[in-house]
């Protein structure tokens, strides 16, 4: 099964990192952030891949077809100009790269990889957000149901700490709990290759009308995700995964090494 992955925005709230590379370029680890987005799906023996480009799709082009070349260690003889791998640890991804409009909307790109998806069954995700989702749950449930779209929901962290007061006395405190109620797209979908004919052309937002259609004719389902999720829409967010990742406790590194 092809994993389409949306990589084109222009990630303006990262503009401090995204002037010069695409947000899913920007790094959490040394890694970009799509690295760790495809992580979790190799990790779960998805490794075909079809990646959406627009704003410095270059960038991930290079990125990735250097990728193979330069990833562990090299031995060059500088006479011969011979250079020997050694130490690497290659994925086993196939990609395919598209090149899908710098101001086309999410809709839009989701429909021009409908080409490379070749009318099957699809997962679906944003380049731009690390969750620990159980992939093959996740598909069990959208096989389960029969309808055309699936979408994980999720309980988005609290921007901060949650206080529980009595009078002017602090009873409790909680760092960043997740929210007690109210559920929020969580962007990793399982897709049938009929919602195609639900979105119009490139100017359409997938958030928008195709999703509203797709739930009013009863075509959407929700696989509830109460673990973690975090999305890297700020500098904020960008400091706080560069923080876990440093911890060395990291809930979204669901593969092994």
């Amino acid at each position: 099964m092809k994993v389409a992955i949306l990589a084109g925005g222009l990630g303006s709230r990262l503009a401090e990192e995204t002037e010069a590379r695409p947000k899913p370029m920007v790094e959490i680890g040394g890694k970009p952030i799509l690295w760790h987005i495809m992580k979790h799906y190799s990790g779960y023996n998805f490794n075909d891949f079809v990646i959406a480009l627009g704003y410095k799709g270059d960038y991930i082009k290079k990125y990735m077809s250097d990728y193979g070349k330069l990833d562990g260690n090299l031995k060059v003889d500088m006479r011969t100009g011979e250079v020997e791998r050694h130490g690497h640890s290659t994925p086993d991804w196939q990609l395919e790269l598209i090149e899908t409009g710098p101001k086309t909307q999410t809709g839009g790109r989701i429909k021009r990889l409908a080409p490379y998806l070749h009318k099957e069954r699809f997962m679906l995700t944003w380049g731009d957000g690390v969750s620990n989702v159980d992939l093959d749950a996740l598909l069990a449930f959208h096989k389960s149901h029969g309808k055309l779209a699936t979408l994980t929901a999720v309980r988005p962290p609290a921007r901060f700490g949650h206080l529980q007061i009595d009078g002017n006395q602090i009873t409790e405190f909680t760092e960043k709990p997740q929210i007690g109620e109210g559920w929020i797209n969580g962007a990793f979908f399982v897709l049938e290759p009929q919602i195609f004919d639900y979105i119009d052309g490139d100017s359409t937002h997938w958030e928008k009308e195709p999703l509203e259609r797709l739930a009013k004719d009863g075509q959407l389902m929700a696989y509830h995700h109460n673990d973690f999720w975090q999305c890297m829409d700020t500098i904020r967010e960008k400091i706080l995964l560069e923080s876990i990742w440093a911890s060395g406790n990291v809930p979204w590194k669901t593969w092994k090494d």
